[in-house]
C-alpha cells in the first residue's frame, strides 16, 4: 500500500504502520507468486494487478484501489472510500471484470493484503475463472508496475495541491484517470502510445 501524501518522515511512518496492518493481521490462506516479476503480456486480459494507496485530505484519510491490465497499464478498476475495507478492493475488481469481462484465466495479482485474501475477494475471482497471484511478504518489487503508477499519479496530481474534501480527490482521480492517463499519457514501456492507443 503506498502513501499519496508526500516524502515526509511522518508519511514514511504512516505507510508503514498500515501496510504491516493490512499484510499480516490476519489468518486467510496466501497464494503463490504466478508472476514472478514477469509484468509482460501479449494480449489485454491476461495479466492484472491491484493495489491500495492513501491520500490526506482535511477532512481526513482517502483510499483508493485500482486494478491495471498490465498489457497496457490501463487503470480498468478503481474505487475510493474513506475507510480501509474489503469492499473497497472488492469494488475496484467488480469495475475491472464488468469493463473488461475476462476469459477464464487471467490472473489477478496483489499483495498479501486481507482485503485481498478475504473470502468476499477470492469468491469474485473464483466465480469469473481469475488466477490468484500474490507478492512476497512486504516485497514492493513483485507489483512494480502498481506501484510505478501510484508514483506517476503522485507526481502528476496528488503532489500538485493540497486537498480540502474526499469528493475533491474523487472527481481529480476520475478526471485524472479517464481524461488523461487512459487515454492520453504516454509510457516508454508502450512505445510512447497511451494505454489506450496501445490497446487498439
Amino acid at each position: 500500500m503506498r502513501d499519496l501524501r508526500g516524502g515526509s518522515h511522518h508519511a514514511t511512518r504512516a505507510e508503514t504502520s498500515i501496510r504491516q496492518e493490512g499484510a499480516s493481521d490476519h489468518t486467510f490462506n496466501i497464494a503463490p507468486n504466478l508472476l514472478g516479476r514477469d509484468f509482460h503480456a501479449d494480449h489485454p486480459n491476461e495479466k492484472w494487478a491491484g493495489d491500495i494507496s492513501y491520500i490526506w485530505t482535511r477532512e481526513g484519510w482517502v483510499y483508493l484501489a485500482v486494478v491495471l491490465d498490465l498489457h497496457s497499464r490501463r487503470v480498468i478498476g478503481w474505487a475510493i472510500s474513506n475507510r480501509l475495507k474489503k469492499d473497497l478492493a472488492v469494488r475496484a475488481l467488480n469495475m475491472a471484470i464488468a469493463v473488461r469481462r475476462p476469459p477464464k484465466g487471467c490472473i489477478q495479482h496483489t499483495d498479501r493484503g486481507s482485503q485481498y485474501c478475504s473470502h468476499d475477494y477470492q469468491k469474485i475471482l473464483r466465480r469469473n475463472g481469475l488466477k490468484v497471484s500474490m507478492s512476497g511478504k512486504g516485497i514492493c518489487y513483485d507489483n512494480s508496475v502498481v506501484e510505478t503508477f501510484f508514483k506517476t499519479l503522485k507526481a502528476e496530481l496528488i503532489w500538485r495541491r493540497s486537498w480540502s474534501t474526499r469528493r475533491d480527490v474523487e472527481l481529480a482521480l476520475f478526471q485524472y484517470i479517464n481524461g488523461f492517463y487512459n487515454p492520453r499519457r504516454r509510457h516508454s514501456a508502450l512505445g510512447w502510445k497511451s494505454p489506450s492507443a496501445f490497446e487498439r
